[in-house]
């Protein structure tokens, strides 16, 4: 029994491996998912699992409410007025929110060696809130130009090349 588990096992790791392979040709043939990849931390699966469950983000107003949407936002404790942020709230979608932080640290691997403005803004985020505050707000700024980039389409792609 031991030996057909394992059999079955390497099995399932070779189609999910396969079904991997025909994710990343599908997505490098959609347009939108191009557009999302463009960005950083951002890689074939996260922009096909994004566009399945958000298709053009028409459902949200903004980028915030996707942020918010996918757990990345911080809850709000208020007493007399004063408002507290906590933890995120990670409500929503778990497998995109995963997704979302994971791309968030592979941008923060070698940030501290580029000379750009963004990972310059990624080196100065860790510096001032360390480095897992720093990786979920990378997390919710690439969910809103997700959100962006899926909304306004070629017209986000012109201003963000500008």
């Amino acid at each position: 029994i031991y030996f057909t588990l394992l059999e079955s096992q390497e099995s399932i790791k070779e189609k999910i491996a396969e079904y991997d392979k025909v994710l990343s040709r599908v997505a490098k043939t959609d347009h939108r998912n191009q557009q999302l990849m463009e960005l950083k931390g951002i890689g074939s699966t996260t922009a096909s699992s994004l566009i399945a469950s958000i298709g053009n983000a028409h459902d949200f107003k903004n980028g915030r409410p996707l942020a918010a949407w996918l757990g990345l936002t911080p809850s709000q404790y208020s007493s007399g007025g004063k408002s507290k942020p906590g933890k995120i709230t990670k409500a929503g979608d778990a497998y995109l929110r995963t997704l979302l932080v994971q791309g968030a640290r592979s941008v923060m691997i070698g940030a501290e060696n580029r000379t750009d403005s963004f990972s310059r803004w990624v080196c100065s985020l860790i510096g001032r809130r360390g480095y897992w505050r720093a990786v979920v707000a990378i997390a919710a700024k690439n969910a809103r130009l997700c959100w962006a980039s899926l909304h306004y389409g070629d017209d986000f792609r012109l201003y963000s090349t500008t």
